[in-house]
């Protein structure tokens, strides 16, 4: 798996390079009255409104603010059978690289403080631990609130 790799507090998040549209430094955000937390903003990207989702809070992270080394991944998945441009927060971006499928195993039920229905599995390189997340199913959930809408145009 082509990958790339970004960092949400402490853990190191891998997102399918095919999938990476673009990276962006941080740019204003609409906030959504009454959206669910976790996609509650919406971003312009090059004329088109794009939902924005903070990651970290579906994981139950810490959301530190902004800071020099945070981007936005603008990201294309599949929802419902249609191409559709969401976009991430990540706290730092760090490289396109191989993960090497063998690595990849399937996340544990117990002993992990993310949900495994959002975790694809858990990649390793060297000693590092890489949680490769459900796009997906991460927006297609009732989590994602109502603003994940945006089909691709």
């Amino acid at each position: 798996m082509t990958a790339l790799t970004l960092r949400l507090q402490d853990e190191v998040f891998a997102i399918d390079a095919e999938s990476v549209r673009e990276i962006l430094d941080v740019v204003p955000i609409t906030e959504v009255p009454n959206a669910n937390a976790f996609v509650g903003g919406l971003i312009n990207v090059r004329g088109r409104i794009v939902p924005l989702a903070d990651l970290r809070l579906l994981f139950g992270m810490d959301r530190p603010p902004p800071d020099v080394n945070t981007r936005i991944v603008v990201i294309e998945i599949d929802l419902d059978g249609e191409p559709t441009i969401v976009a991430v927060l990540a706290d730092r971006v760090h490289d396109v690289s191989e993960i090497e499928a063998a690595t990849i195993e399937q996340a544990p039920k117990i002993g992990m403080r993310w949900r495994p229905k959002y975790v694809h599995g858990i990649g390793k390189r060297g000693d590092e631990f890489i949680i490769i997340p459900e796009m997906g199913r991460i927006f297609a959930t009732g989590d994602a609130g109502p603003s994940v809408s945006q089909k691709r145009g």
